[in-house]
């Protein structure tokens, strides 16, 4: 190769090797922004709950397993048909793998005809079942599991 013939070649991959630095450093420099985000955009804490079981009956009963992720969960409860100051209905969140009291969720004696909500947490997330006592009157249990989120503000 001559020497004039390497000059050339060195010359173009230099132009070359400046024009992928300046393409870089465009496409980069695209990809952040220095103004703020606009007012009310801020994103907001929600709770969303999602329902993992429902059951209903008379007397008493052991549910299926189901997992909660978050540890934290609402107890819906209704009961009806109770004879005045008749009733009771008790609903302990359990462990799916041990069998031991978790939550003592709801424990309402003398009930009659109620509805209600219940806000309880666990230490962790795991498989839970429930036991649900109750004697002398209808009652429907729904648990419902706590999710918090973000939600971008609208302005």
């Amino acid at each position: 190769m001559t020497r004039k013939n390497w000059r050339a070649e060195a010359a173009g991959r230099d132009r070359r090797s400046w024009s992928i630095l300046a393409l870089f450093l465009l496409l980069v420099s695209g990809c952040r922004s220095d103004a703020a985000p606009p007012a009310g955009a801020e994103p907001k804490a929600v709770v969303i709950w999602k329902t993992v079981g429902s059951w209903s009956g008379r007397g008493s009963r052991q549910t299926e397993t189901f997992t909660g992720d978050t540890g934290g969960f609402r107890v819906r409860w209704e009961t009806k048909n109770a004879a005045p100051g008749a009733g009771h209905l008790h609903v302990i969140f359990r462990s799916g793998d041990s069998g031991r009291e978790i939550i003592d969720a709801v424990n309402e004696p003398h009930v009659g005809s109620d509805s209600d909500v219940t806000e309880v947490s666990a230490e962790r997330p795991r498989w839970y079942y429930l036991t649900i006592d109750s004697a002398e009157v209808d009652w429907t249990v729904i648990v419902d599991e706590r999710i918090d989120a973000r939600v971008k503000g609208s302005s």
